[in-house]
């Protein structure tokens, strides 16, 4: 989402939004202000706030969220077509005088993408969101929290930690040897500087890479980007260890058993109980 922002804010800051689109009519969450309240504004900056994407306007803010599927498209010039999925066309006149859209469109069958238009000073879905996960205030979390549930549940948890998904919490405790089962008040000191650590390497090794990705905003599939995640089977890239899995009713988790979990295979929900 960061480099995403980034992206956005080369193209659209500057810019004098001439029309924001619903398309998706459900995915809008506020009712006041209205979105046409953002439109003859100028785009005064692009930002990130966890998972969410934020456009500044002069009289209001657009944040995005993109759920499990979502993607961004950029459209030189802007269409009128309602693709399958669609959500949001937000179609700016550039500072260049070339007119452009991003459109917001999920791809599957979940539609989870929401956004928002706020006025001044409402953080909207901001507000319940912990700490982004790459700041100074995170990594003091992890090192001094008491936290008693698993550290796969707790690091997704955006009101406690905010930013991360299944894939990058799944690549952050294989580096840092941590069993997706444990718990954060059963680390001791040393476990928890390779948890802190590993969440600023994977954070910032995942970011410079999508900065260097060329081509469009957007792919459909983005699986490639993680180390472990929705690898099962394959080997550790670490310890060669065959890559493992566990499985819910609508996800699943990777983690390595040989640099984990001390060799042992953790049971899924589909078992009768659960190995810790």
């Amino acid at each position: 989402m960061q480099a995403l922002a980034e992206r956005l804010a080369s193209r659209l800051v500057g810019g004098i939004v001439a029309d924001l689109v619903p398309l998706g009519f459900a995915a809008l969450k506020t009712v006041s202000p209205p979105p046409a309240t953002l439109t003859g504004a100028a785009v005064t900056g692009v930002g990130r706030r966890g998972k969410y994407l934020l456009v500044d306007g002069e009289r209001a803010r657009l944040v995005v969220h993109l759920g499990q599927a979502g993607r961004l498209d950029l459209e030189e010039p802007p269409k009128r077509t309602r693709p399958r999925g669609a959500v949001l066309r937000l179609v700016v006149e550039s500072a260049g005088g070339r007119p452009l859209a991003v459109l917001v469109r999920e791809h599957g069958t979940e539609r989870r993408a929401a956004w928002w238009v706020l006025g001044p000073g409402d953080p909207g879905p901001l507000a319940v969101l912990g700490p982004d996960a790459d700041t100074a205030q995170a990594a003091a979390w992890l090192a001094s929290g008491d936290d008693r549930r698993r550290l796969h549940t707790m690091l997704r948890d955006q009101r406690t930690i905010a930013g991360l998904g299944r894939g990058w919490t799944d690549d952050i405790l294989q580096r840092a040897r941590c069993s997706p089962f444990a718990s954060l008040a059963g680390l001791d000191r040393e476990a928890r500087r390779r948890l802190v650590d590993a969440v600023g390497q994977v954070l910032a090794e995942a970011t410079a890479a999508e900065r260097r990705r060329t081509g469009g905003l957007s792919e459909a599939k983005l699986g490639g980007r993680f180390r472990i995640h929705g690898r099962a089977g394959s080997p550790c890239p670490d310890c060669g260890t065959s890559l493992a899995r566990v499985a819910y009713e609508s996800y699943e988790l990777t983690y390595c058993p040989g640099c984990q979990t001390g060799g042992r295979v953790l049971a899924d929900r589909r078992r009768s109980r659960l190995l810790r």
